[in-house]
C-alpha cells in the first residue's frame, strides 16, 4: 500500500508511430493502471491521457503534468512503463531533476516503484535512456533502408505525377510503376512543350479542359485539375528522365529503376526554354575547356554555356559555346563553338604527331646516349662519394679535437659550421646526379608517347581527357578573335620540329610503291641534323 501523503497523476500515452505499434491503447493502459489504483489504494489527482510521440520534447499534456507537479498538486506519477514517460534526454532529465528537488517522491509502474534514492533514479534514467537508444537505432535502420532503396533505383516517398508506388507492397518496400491513366498524358505535355509553340499555362489549360486531366486521389486530396504550380513542378523534375536526388538538397543523385518518360536532352531543352540552368547535376557542367582558357584581350577567364536552337523542321539542336566572362571590364571578344575549338586543338596536335617508327628510333638513340651518360655520371658519383666520406672524417676528427681540449668552443663552432655546409652540398650533388641518370630519358619517353597518341586520345576521350591533353601542350592558353593560342612546352617545341622533319623524310618514300624498309628510313633519320640536334639538347637531365 502506498504512502497516504503521495498523490499521483495517472499518465498514459500512445502515439501512431512505429515505436508504439505493439503498445496497449490508452484506454487499455488506463484500465490496467486503474486496477493497481484499486489494489494499492492510491490517491489519484487526475488522469492524463496523451496521443503524442515521446521522441522529442514538447508534449503538451506531459509538460502540463510537470508544471502541476512543480505547483504541488501531486508528487507521484503512475504510468504503464518508463518509456511512456520519456524517450528523450530532456524529459528524462526533467523527471530526475524533480526527484533531486524533492518535489517528486515516486514514479510507479505495474512492475516497479522508483523512489527518490540514487539507485532508483539511476535505474529510471537507464530505462528511459534504453527507450531512447531503441528509438535512435530504429531511426538509423530506417535511414539505412531508405538509402538502400535509393541505391537500387527507387525514390523513397511519393513519386511525381505519371508514376505510382506499388500499392501491393508494405511501406518501405514499394517500388515505382507507370500510372496507366496519367503517364501518357504527361508525356504529351512534354511533347507540346518541346515543340516550342506552347507555354506551360497553355499546356495546363489543354490538359485540364481538353484532356480532362485530374490528379491522383490520395486520402481526401486529389481528383482535382492540375494546378499552375503543378505543371511547373512537372517540367522541372529530373525524375522524368530517369534520375532523382535523395534526400532533396543533399547533392546525392541516383539512377532510377523506373521507366524514363523523356530523355536527358529533352529535359535540358525544356529547362533552357523556361530560362533555367538545365540539368541540376554538376556533371552536366563538366565543360572540357572551361578553366584552362583565358581571354587574351582582357585576361578574364573563358567560360562555357549550353545553347539550344530550334530548327525549321522542329528539331532542337544542342551546342556548347565558349566566351570571355568579361569580368574585368569591357571586352570585344565573341564566342566560339566547342567543335570549332576542338578542330583548332586537333590541328595543333597534328603538328606534333609522330609515327611509331620515329618513336622507336628516337628512343633507341636516347637509350644509347643514356648508357654513355651513365658511365660518365658513375665516375662523377664515385668521386663525389669520396669527397663526402673525407668530409665526414674531418667532422669526426674535429669532434675528437674539441673533446681533447685541443681547440676552443668558438673555434670548434666556426670550423664545424663550414664542414657541415660542405657535407650538405656534397650530399645534394650526389642525390642530383644519382636521380638524374634516368630522369631525362623517362621524361623524353613520356613526351614522345604523348605526341604519338595525343590526336587519337583527344578525339575519343572524355571531357577530362581532353582538358588534360590541352593542359599538357603548354602554358598561356588564350583565346582571341576565336583563335586558340598556346605556348608549347620546351620539349614539345623540339617534337614539333622533329615531326615536320619526319614528314619531309616520309615524303621521300612516296608513293607507297617506293617505300622501303625500316632500316633505310632509320638511316635517313640518322642523317638529319635537325633530329640529331634535338636529341643532343634533350639529353641534358632536368635540374
Amino acid at each position: 500500500m502506498a504512502d497516504e501523503k503521495t498523490k499521483y497523476f495517472l499518465y498514459s500515452r500512445k502515439s501512431s508511430e512505429q515505436e508504439d505499434r505493439q503498445v496497449l491503447s490508452i484506454d487499455s493502459q488506463t484500465k490496467e493502471l486503474g486496477e493497481i489504483v484499486k489494489r494499492e489504494k492510491l490517491q489519484i489527482v487526475d488522469i492524463l491521457p496523451e496521443s503524442h510521440s515521446a521522441k522529442s520534447p514538447g508534449r503538451p499534456v506531459f509538460d502540463e503534468m510537470i508544471r502541476r507537479i512543480e505547483d504541488g498538486e501531486a508528487n507521484g506519477i503512475l504510468a504503464w512503463s518508463p518509456n511512456r514517460l520519456s524517450r528523450n534526454s530532456v524529459d528524462t532529465g526533467r523527471i530526475i531533476y524533480l526527484f533531486d528537488k524533492g518535489i517528486l517522491l515516486e514514479v510507479r509502474t505495474p512492475s516497479q516503484v522508483f523512489c527518490n534514492t540514487p539507485n532508483d533514479k539511476f535505474l529510471l534514467s537507464l530505462f528511459c535512456s534504453q527507450a531512447k537508444l531503441e528509438n535512435d537505432n530504429k531511426g538509423e535502420d530506417v535511414k539505412r533502408g531508405l538509402r538502400r532503396k535509393a541505391e537500387i533505383g527507387y525514390r523513397p516517398g511519393i513519386v511525381p505525377p505519371g508514376y505510382l508506388n506499388t500499392p501491393d507492397r508494405e511501406k518501405g518496400y514499394k517500388t515505382t510503376t507507370n500510372d496507366p491513366e496519367r503517364f501518357n498524358l504527361i508525356r504529351k505535355m512534354w511533347d507540346l512543350m518541346l515543340t516550342g509553340d506552347y507555354t506551360p499555362p497553355r499546356i495546363l489549360e489543354i490538359a485540364n479542359k481538353e484532356w480532362g486531366y485530374r490528379t491522383l486521389r490520395r486520402k481526401k486530396l486529389g481528383g482535382q485539375p492540375l494546378s499552375r504550380s503543378g505543371i511547373y513542378k512537372i517540367f522541372s523534375n529530373p525524375f522524368y528522365y530517369g534520375t532523382f536526388e535523395y534526400p532533396e538538397g543533399s547533392g546525392n543523385w541516383y539512377e532510377g529503376g523506373h521507366e524514363a518518360m523523356i530523355t536527358e536532352n529533352e529535359y535540358d531543352t525544356v529547362q533552357i526554354m523556361l530560362g533555367r540552368k538545365g540539368n541540376p547535376r554538376s556533371k552536366k557542367y563538366n565543360f572540357a575547356f572551361r578553366g584552362p582558357l583565358f581571354c587574351e584581350e582582357c585576361g578574364a577567364m573563358v567560360t562555357a554555356e549550353h545553347k539550344y536552337k530550334k530548327q525549321k523542321n522542329g528539331k532542337v539542336r544542342h551546342y556548347i559555346y565558349y566566351h570571355c566572362t568579361k569580368r574585368r571590364g569591357k571586352c570585344s571578344q565573341g564566342s566560339i563553338e566547342e567543335k570549332q575549338l576542338e578542330k583548332q586543338i586537333v590541328a595543333l596536335l597534328n603538328r606534333i604527331d609522330i609515327p611509331h617508327d620515329f618513336y622507336e628510333w628516337a628512343m633507341d638513340v636516347l637509350r644509347k646516349q643514356n648508357r654513355e651518360e651513365f658511365g660518365k655520371r658513375r665516375g662523377m658519383l664515385i668521386n663525389l662519394q669520396k669527397q663526402y666520406d673525407a668530409c665526414v672524417k674531418r667532422i669526426d676528427g674535429l669532434i675528437d679535437m674539441r673533446a681533447n681540449g685541443e681547440i676552443t668552443e668558438d673555434e670548434f663552432s666556426v670550423k664545424k659550421l663550414g664542414l657541415v655546409g660542405e657535407k650538405e652540398r656534397l650530399q645534394r650533388l650526389i642525390n642530383d646526379n644519382d636521380n638524374g641518370i634516368d630522369d631525362w630519358i623517362e621524361k623524353a619517353e613520356r613526351v614522345f608517347s604523348f605526341a604519338e597518341h595525343a590526336v587519337e586520345r583527344f578525339q575519343t576521350g572524355t571531357p577530362e581527357d581532353k582538358r588534360g591533353i590541352l593542359l599538357s601542350l603548354g602554358s598561356n592558353l588564350t583565346l582571341k578573335d576565336r583563335k586558340l593560342c598556346v605556348r608549347l612546352e620546351k620539349p614539345l617545341i623540339f617534337v614539333e620540329e622533329a615531326a615536320l622533319e619526319v614528314r619531309r623524310i616520309s615524303e621521300m618514300f612516296e608513293p607507297l610503291e617506293n617505300r622501303v624498309g625500316t632500316a633505310q628510313i632509320r638511316g635517313e633519320y640518322e642523317k638529319s641534323s635537325t633530329l640529331l640536334r634535338g636529341s643532343d639538347s634533350n639529353r641534358q637531365p632536368t635540374r
